[in-house]
């Protein structure tokens, strides 16, 4: 009996007195397991707050702003709910005083918190740089060969439709009509401007500058009783050899201003807005790259100075001076912008001539 009980407690049967052997047990397979699903990074989502930049009122608040997002893109939100101010009108700012930010300036990279506060400042009507420069030349252009062809109601009516007896008259008109035709040509096919538009209030300052000063040279240099220099009170067959060479050093500058608007070109892809220190190419004209920031004025003063002793007229020279003016304080500022952005920037350039400003 005690071997019958252990018999049963062990499982085991047996044949003629010899154990059986033990069945083996199915093995199952292994149950396969899905991979843990990795947890998504929670994004915070910014608040924008946009206030009036002079009264410091609320104008609009943007809930869940992409940390991505830029401030071109908050221009596009803040446009829907004010349609009256499209993107271009509009300055958002981090102070009420401060500058711009760049379209391109992302949210998250500015020092701001979840619920960011920007400024708006209305920067008025805006037109296209293209129009405007488009506008600013076409008139000096057209106002200029008014007045040399001596239409009614500038001179005397017996001077109407006549021509100039001196050569230089002639000389200064091809090369005034050959400045602003160059200059419409390079707005259409070689610059690309970083600021899509301008205020439209502008166009009326600059074409008032542009036209009235045209009008003023071109009243003198054509005018019936208008005398040139005695060395130019020549016959049309002969021509002065200084006179030659004024007329040479204003169409060279005029040509090393054309090669440096377009190397300056060539530095911006078409529709970015990077910008590059310029160095000089294989152009010749761009040599002068090594000793000036901003050579294109420094060509367009030399233009001007060719063209003032070519006519030796008041108005003339008082355009050349004010012009001067104008571009040294634009010369100077981006000289100051290059230094600030590159610090490798070639320290022994000047803004506009060398060595000396």
């Amino acid at each position: 009996m005690d071997a019958l009980a252990l018999e049963a407690t062990s499982g085991k049967k047996t044949t003629n007195g010899a154990a059986a052997p033990a069945v083996p047990v199915p093995s199952q397979p292994p149950v396969k397991r899905k991979p843990a699903k990795k947890a998504k990074k929670a994004v915070v989502f910014f608040e924008v707050e946009i206030l009036d930049a002079k009264t410091k009122d609320k104008l609009c608040f943007l809930d869940k702003v992409e940390p991505n997002a830029t401030i071109g893109e908050i221009k596009s939100m803040f446009h829907k709910s004010h349609p009256q101010w499209y993107p271009a009108r509009q300055s958002i700012r981090l102070d009420p005083k401060g500058k711009s930010l760049k379209d391109e300036d992302v949210l998250q990279h500015l020092p701001v918190g979840t619920t960011a506060t920007f400024y708006f400042r209305d920067l008025g009507a805006q037109i296209s740089w293209v129009t405007v420069f488009l506008t600013e030349y076409t008139g000096p252009l057209v106002i200029y060969l008014m007045f040399y062809f001596r239409v009614p109601f500038i001179y005397a009516p017996k001077y109407d439709f006549t021509t100039s007896k001196h050569w230089v008259v002639h000389l200064a008109c091809m090369c005034h009509s050959f400045h602003y035709v160059k200059r419409l040509l390079e707005t259409l096919f070689v610059h690309r401007f970083s600021h899509g538009t301008m205020p439209l209030r502008n166009i009326f300052k600059n074409c008032t500058y542009y036209w009235g000063f045209a009008a003023w040279m071109a009243y003198y240099i054509n005018h019936p009783l208008y005398t040139p220099p005695s060395k130019y009170t020549c016959t049309y067959v002969f021509i002065d050899t200084t006179q030659c060479a004024i007329f040479v050093i204003h169409y060279f500058c005029q040509i090393g201003n054309f090669s440096i608007h377009v190397a300056l070109r060539n530095l911006r892809p078409p529709g970015s807005k990077t910008r590059k220190i310029p160095y000089p190419t294989k152009n010749p004209f761009t040599w002068i790259f090594l000793l000036v920031s901003c050579p294109n004025y420094t060509y367009e003063l030399g233009s001007w100075l060719g063209f003032t002793l070519m006519t030796q007229c008041l108005p003339v020279a008082f355009f050349t001076l004010v012009g001067f003016i104008q571009m040294t304080v634009w010369a100077k500022g981006k000289h100051r912008s290059y230094l600030k952005e590159f610090r490798d920037y070639p320290p022994l350039r000047s803004p506009i001539l060398p060595f000396i400003l």
